[in-house]
């Protein structure tokens, strides 16, 4: 493109060609219009829940908002595709088609999947609708990585493990063979009918009571094993816990705590770790060396030990009733966290700091904050994401294993950690699934963070085999 082209505005570009323009987002609308009300529900209780942290303040019309946009009705709801129904003596009532609860389940998950998949294929449509059609050059080098994620086979497989996390924690409502609130909330409030063999009839019962008869204990007359139903009917894909709890809803729910109080925490430190990278390396002298003396005392500390006390004294404010808890995990380790990644960052901004065109800058009177912002921050991104992707693997890893020692988040709130907790003493049992699915599941995602951020490293860099041997970074991808 010449230098004629680069001054047309982009309104201009669009005006030209609206067409390739006009159907991406005629394919969004439909995409989003079908779960606009998840959508809504989802943005609004994180509001809620923003709104809670602050004392004194109660989250009213905002609770409000948020129970009408959970009345919308959306295309992937177990509303639409109900699976919790009985057998009535001759057929299932209450489940979509009237299909087995266990294939009206698997049909609810799939078409979730399918269309989490569609979204993001939509998504990498735009940029490659953009690329060809509205960008001003022919070529930047956001496309040579991208092609280059595009062959590196490991980094697409954290991609779609950590697609599926993300779809698991953003649909965590729908996915469920039941719901929370029956689930873990008040059981002993919900009632749900099954089909009585000896009487020939169909019986009512609470939830609480039947979760107490279908607990999973460590023996064959008491256990609950994946992939089965109960005695009442309800089908378990991963089982039931000790408590007589659905596994997999519990593991649904906690995958959407976790995933909170790890983007909480990265984003927080990475925000810190990235602004004290660009001020130690445009200034350097005493203001590096007083970064490098805070970061250092941070990190002298005993980590696991701070997280543990910081816990135990925030556990009982008003703060660490939020989210069981979680909240205050994530600024714990936003706040010790961030050295690491300080560390990780450093090195590639002196680095730019050196170039000629910083120095141009300063000579033409840009003031430092546009100096860093525009001709510094473009350069070390990529290393933010390789980074907050490990560190984001090694935050969930953090909390399960917090949880795990009950020091983390509180019953009953939901949460992988505590769920391998409960069923540690069944390892070897026939009820097993207890604490080898959630612990496998960790295992999983754990490594998809880390291979996507092997990947997105390999994709801006090619001729680095190790950008934390370069950097010396110290960013941690395996937790506190």
């Amino acid at each position: 493109m010449g230098e004629t082209h680069t001054r047309v505005p982009l309104r201009t570009r669009l005006r030209n060609a609206p067409g390739p323009a006009a159907q991406w987002l005629g394919i969004g609308v439909v995409l989003l219009s079908v779960q606009a009300g998840a959508v809504a529900h989802f943005a609004a209780t994180l509001l809620v829940d923003l709104v809670a942290a602050l004392p004194a303040v109660a989250p009213g019309v905002l609770q409000a908002v948020a129970d009408a946009a959970a009345e919308i009705p959306t295309l992937l709801s177990r509303e639409v595709i109900p699976n919790q129904g009985h057998y009535d003596g001759q057929g299932y009532v209450g489940t979509f088609l009237g299909l087995q609860p266990m294939y009206a389940w698997l049909l609810r998950v799939a078409a979730i999947y399918a269309y989490a998949f569609v979204v993001a294929g939509w998504v990498f449509a735009g940029y490659r609708i953009h690329r060809r059609h509205y960008r001003v050059a022919d070529w930047a080098p956001i496309d040579d990585v991208i092609d280059r994620l595009r062959s590196h086979y490991w980094g697409l497989f954290g991609l779609v493990v950590v697609l599926s996390f993300v779809t698991m924690a953003v649909f965590a409502p729908a996915l469920g063979p039941t719901t929370v609130d029956q689930n873990i909330g008040e059981p002993y409030g919900h009632q749900i009918e099954y089909w009585d063999a000896s009487a020939g009839t169909v019986e009512q019962v609470s939830v609480g009571v039947a979760n107490q008869n279908t607990r999973s204990a460590g023996n064959s007359d008491l256990n609950v094993g994946p992939m089965t139903y109960d005695d009442y009917g309800r089908f378990h894909p991963f089982g039931t816990m000790p408590s007589g709890q659905d596994l997999f809803t519990f593991i649904v729910a906690g995958s959407r705590l976790s995933l909170i109080i790890g983007l909480l925490a990265v984003a927080l430190s990475s925000a810190i770790a990235v602004s004290g990278a660009l001020v130690s390396a445009y200034y350097k002298g005493r203001v590096d060396l007083g970064l490098v003396v805070v970061s250092d005392s941070i990190m002298a500390m005993p980590r696991l030990l701070l997280l543990i006390m910081l816990t135990v004294i925030l556990g009982g404010t008003w703060l660490g009733s939020l989210y069981g808890g979680g909240l205050v995990l994530g600024l714990i380790f936003a706040g010790t966290g961030w050295p690491f990644l300080w560390r990780s960052f450093r090195g590639p901004a002196l680095q730019v700091a050196e170039n000629e065109w910083i120095d141009a800058a300063k000579m033409y009177g840009r003031r430092p904050w546009t100096i860093m912002r525009k001709h510094m921050l473009p350069y070390i991104l990529g290393y933010v994401l390789v980074y907050g992707s490990m560190t984001l693997g090694g935050a969930i890893i953090a909390i399960a294993g917090l949880s795990f020692l009950g020091l983390g988040v509180n019953a009953p709130t939901p949460e992988w950690g505590r769920a391998v907790n409960a069923g540690q003493e069944y390892v070897g049992t026939v009820s097993w699934h207890i604490s080898f699915i959630p612990g496998a599941l960790i295992t999983l995602v754990v490594t998809g963070f880390n291979a996507l951020g092997d990947g997105i490293r390999d994709a801006i860099d090619p001729q680095s085999d190790s950008a934390a041997d370069e950097t010396g970074g110290g960013a941690q991808g395996g937790g506190a």
